[in-house]
């Protein structure tokens, strides 16, 4: 900001909270009175640290890989977004229709096409947590079979196994 004195804090050390004041609050583990938290629950290099949303675009990141193996250049122009919900959906919800769980977006001059998985809907569609893979693979075909304009069958063959 300038070249002004710069502000520095610094705490007495007393007779009573020598053992406390021995080590910088940051290191502590735990709280004043020792009831928090010891330390992450889990570290970040295990699995069961990532959130919702980041499981979730791995398993969209899945499928665009299946398709970009099974149908190459044709999948590689094609931009895949995840978003948590569609535009307009309390418009949707107010007039009972049903949530879109993707859409898309065809390529012009230069710009990419867009695939774009809505995250909460896949989720609500699911109906268990164990089907999500299957459903989230499902819409992802289904959406690059719209922009491909084929059937999804047609698009990958494990189309379909799961939802009826």
């Amino acid at each position: 900001m300038g070249n002004g004195p710069t502000l520095s804090i610094r705490i007495a050390n007393t007779a009573a909270g020598a053992s406390a004041a021995a080590r910088p609050f940051g290191k502590r583990r735990r709280n004043r009175h020792g009831r928090g938290l010891r330390g992450e629950l889990l570290p970040a290099h295990l699995p069961g640290n990532r959130t919702r949303a980041e499981k979730f675009e791995d398993l969209v990141l899945d499928s665009v890989e299946r398709l970009q193996y099974l149908w190459g250049e044709r999948i590689d122009a094609v931009e895949f977004l995840v978003a948590d919900i569609p535009p307009g959906l309390e418009e949707l919800v107010a007039t009972g229709s049903p949530a879109p769980l993707g859409s898309v977006v065809r390529g012009g001059a230069g710009a990419p096409a867009v695939v774009t998985i809505y995250r909460k809907p896949v989720e609500a569609e699911a109906r268990i947590k164990a089907e999500l893979p299957e459903v989230v693979h499902d819409v992802v075909v289904e959406q690059a079979a719209e922009l491909l304009g084929m059937a999804p069958e047609a698009v990958d063959p494990t189309y379909g196994r799961t939802r009826p």
